[in-house]
Order: C-alpha cells, then sequence, then structure tokens
C-alpha cells in the first residue's frame, strides 16, 4: 500500500517524463486540466533562437596558377653570354663584360675538355656556389686563387668553405655572403643576386675526404641589369614555394636539374617549370654518373605533356647562348 506522499511522487514523475507503463495513484485526484497547485509544472521546450550562418570560407586558388595568365619572359638579346660546362657548371658574362661562375666544378666528367677550359680561366669577378656539395664546390678554389673572385653563397656554406676547403677568407666578406630571402646588389648594380631555398642537403669535404656541415642547400636568381634574369635551382627537389621565385622579377632562363636519384627527375622538374613559368628553360645536372639517368628527351615529353609554352635549350658542354 502506498503512502500519499508517494503516490503523489510517482504520479508527478509520470507525467514530466512521459513514460509508458506508469501506474496511476489512486489516492491523488488531480484535475486532468491542471497540475496540482503544490506541485511545479513540467517545463515546456522552447525552440532554439535563430543562429547567424556561418558564412563559406572560399576556396584558395592553388600556388600553381600564380600568374598562369601572363606572357612569359622574352628571350632577348642583350648582349649576355651563358656557358655551360656540364653538370651545374655555369659562366654568365654582362652585357659590361662581368664574369661570374656558377658551381664551378669545369673539370667534371662531362665536360671532355675540363682541365684546358679551367686552364683558360683568367677572369672572373664571382664564383657563386648553391651548396658544399664537392660537385658544385668544384673548381672553386682554385679559380678564385687566379682570379680573386670573391664568393658568394649563404653564410654558412661560405664560412665552411674557407675553413675545410681553402677558399681564401679575404674573399668571403659579408658583402658577398647571405641567405634565403636576401638580395645582394654586386659589382656595381651590375647584377643583382637572390637567394632562393632548395629541397637537398649540403657538406662540404676537405682534401682527406672527411665531411663538414655547411648550411643549407640553395639556388640563385641573378638580375642582370639591363639583362636576363637566370634561375639557377641549385639541387632541388620540386617544392610549391617555387611558384614565388618569379613574382618579384619573371625569369627569363631556368636552369633545372633533372637527373634524378639525387635531385629532381624529369617530371618533377617539368612541373617545376610549370610554377616558375620562365621563357626558357635549360635542362642540367644529368648525365654525369650512372645514377643521374634523367634525358632531355624525357624532359622535353614531361613538357609537351603539361602543354607548356617555356622553350626547352638543350646545350652541349662548351656551348654557349647570346641573351
Amino acid at each position: 500500500m502506498r503512502s500519499p506522499l508517494l503516490a503523489l511522487l510517482v504520479s508527478v514523475g509520470c507525467a514530466v517524463s512521459g513514460f509508458v507503463g506508469c501506474e496511476p495513484s489512486p489516492v491523488v485526484n488531480t484535475p486532468a486540466t491542471a497540475p496540482s497547485a503544490s506541485v511545479a509544472a513540467a517545463p515546456t521546450a522552447t525552440a532554439p533562437a535563430p543562429t547567424t550562418p556561418v558564412p563559406e570560407v572560399p576556396t584558395a586558388a592553388p600556388v600553381a596558377s600564380i600568374a598562369t595568365t601572363e606572357a612569359l619572359p622574352p628571350i632577348t638579346k642583350s648582349g649576355a653570354k651563358l656557358t655551360w660546362y656540364g653538370h651545374a657548371a655555369f659562366k654568365l658574362v654582362t652585357p659590361k663584360g662581368k664574369v661570374l661562375f656558377v658551381d664551378p666544378w669545369i673539370t667534371n666528367p662531362k665536360n671532355p675538355t675540363g682541365k684546358d677550359d679551367l686552364a683558360k680561366i683568367d677572369k672572373a669577378d664571382l664564383v657563386l656556389v648553391t651548396h658544399g656539395h664537392f660537385d658544385h664546390v668544384g673548381d672553386a678554389v682554385a679559380i678564385a686563387k687566379k682570379t680573386k673572385a670573391k664568393l658568394v653563397t649563404t653564410f654558412d656554406v661560405g664560412k665552411a668553405m674557407v675553413q675545410h676547403v681553402g677558399y681564401p677568407k679575404d674573399l668571403a666578406g659579408f658583402d658577398t655572403q647571405g641567405n634565403f630571402g636576401g638580395e645582394l646588389a654586386l659589382l656595381d648594380g651590375e647584377v643583382n643576386v637572390t637567394f632562393v631555398p632548395a629541397v637537398h642537403s649540403s657538406a662540404v669535404q676537405n682534401a682527406k675526404g672527411d665531411a663538414f656541415a655547411a648550411g643549407n642547400a640553395g639556388g640563385f636568381v641573378i638580375a642582370v641589369k639591363d639583362g636576363p634574369v637566370v634561375y639557377h635551382t641549385g639541387d632541388t627537389d620540386l617544392f610549391s614555394d617555387m611558384a614565388l621565385v618569379p613574382t618579384k622579377r619573371p625569369i627569363t632562363v631556368m636552369l633545372a636539374c633533372i637527373g634524378d636519384h639525387f635531385v629532381m627527375g624529369p617530371d618533377r622538374a617539368a612541373e617545376a617549370v610549370k610554377l616558375v613559368r620562365p621563357g626558357m628553360v635549360v635542362p642540367m645536372h644529368f648525365g654525369t654518373f650512372p645514377v643521374l639517368r634523367g634525358t632531355p628527351e624525357a624532359f622535353e615529353g614531361e613538357l609537351k605533356k603539361r602543354g607548356l609554352a617555356t622553350k626547352l635549350q638543350v646545350m652541349q658542354p662548351g656551348a654557349t647562348l647570346d641573351l
């Protein structure tokens, strides 16, 4: 037998919860139309307050679309000259006769006249080295000792080359050392060199073959006054920020590694060209060793597959382009 109080609580509980199977109270006779004055009515559910719709976040344009509607930089004859010595070694002569060497491994196996070419070098104003590996430091020290050419590198690469490779310390000062994002105005404004990143490693070796850390690998954008803008990628893989390289200055000539294995191969190099959109691309860093199996023919096929309008210029060691 329930007490009146217990019956009242059960009745109210059933009314609030709506549970099926609650036994009606035989004691408390509350009107069907109104709750007992001594018992609080069940709370009434209210509609949620209207909310302000969240605006859609616009989808960002893909990086590769940067500047895709702009015309490619024209290849004009300014009087500048670009010579390839094989691998990643180039000489750039400005219209006023200033001489720059980039990654000057002149005596690389790709160059059949390397020793003679090195012996003939009697003038150099700057030596640019993208990173510390032996196939890019190359003959830099020999050239510097003959010509007094100043070293253009990131600070860490330059310090390592002085300490462990023997580059003359007085030719590797703050005026020609920088780091990524920095730009140097050199040779009385005849050239501007911008340091850009690369996806690679960097170390230098001494004469005994011991390796020492040498900062990070990079590339260079070399802007010649009244002449071409040349982007030397250095050793690298493809990376999306390549699309930012031409935003300051459109690239006239891109020197792109294509050899695979240690660097990007023809397919990823073609994607790099798609991002940079140069007027001309010159493949490099292929065929020097058997593992560098990427070929200009494969590279050409990848460029065509993407419908790119950039001109492909395949050079032979010792050949010179008029830019």
